[in-house]
């Protein structure tokens, strides 16, 4: 990936290592904190118990701004999320779209996702989805195969924890951030957990 998707601000020049928790519907309307290695803040992402409205996200800073405003289109044989990111003005433009491609989730089900949109949404794709998300075990890969962002839990000697609550999201040397973040939300959403009513 060489350009960045929301903003180079997002694109380390080393791997990062984020830690997300998910937090509580009874709390705070749900959604998910990301923290650094040093527990810092530095996304928060709203679900429809906080925005209001079902099929939209809201993916923050660490400070609380908005960055994505994500939202679901519903399209006859396919569902389709846009991600808009804000510019210096405050308005809003299409930066990536995810593309659930059947009706039915499954393990096999193809979620991809565009970046370059000069053809539409959904036409031809950049990214896919590589795994199962619920199990905390899936990649963001691009066309070529290579992943630049993995999903997973903690290892403990011996064992493996799986955890709904807290896992970890690793994302490669120059890759945006916050777009990663932002197709981690839609897949929180689409399987049915933290950011969803």
């Amino acid at each position: 990936m060489a350009a960045p998707i929301v903003s180079k601000i997002y694109c380390s020049s080393s791997q990062m290592m984020l830690a997300v928790r998910r937090r509580p519907h009874v709390v705070s309307g749900g959604g998910f904190v990301v923290t650094d290695c040093s527990q810092k803040v530095v996304f928060m992402a709203d679900g429809c118990g906080i925005v209001g409205k079902p099929g939209e996200l809201i993916l923050r800073d660490g400070d609380g701004n908005a960055l994505l405003l994500i939202s679901r289109k519903a399209l006859s044989m396919r569902k389709q999320w846009n991600g808009y990111a804000y510019d210096y003005e405050g308005l809003q433009k299409i930066v990536f779209c995810v593309t659930e491609l059947s009706s039915f989730l499954s393990r096999n089900t193809p979620i991809r996702i565009s970046v370059d949109l000069s053809r539409g949404c959904g036409r031809d794709w950049n990214f896919e989805i590589r795994g199962y998300f619920p199990e905390r075990n899936c990649s963001i890969v691009d066309r070529q195969g290579n992943a630049i962002a993995q999903i997973g839990v903690k290892e403990e000697v011996g064992k493996v924890t799986r955890s709904k609550d807290l896992y970890h999201v690793v994302v490669k040397p120059r890759v945006d951030q916050a777009f990663v973040l932002g197709v981690v939300a839609v897949l929180d959403y689409i399987y049915d957990e933290s950011t969803r009513c």
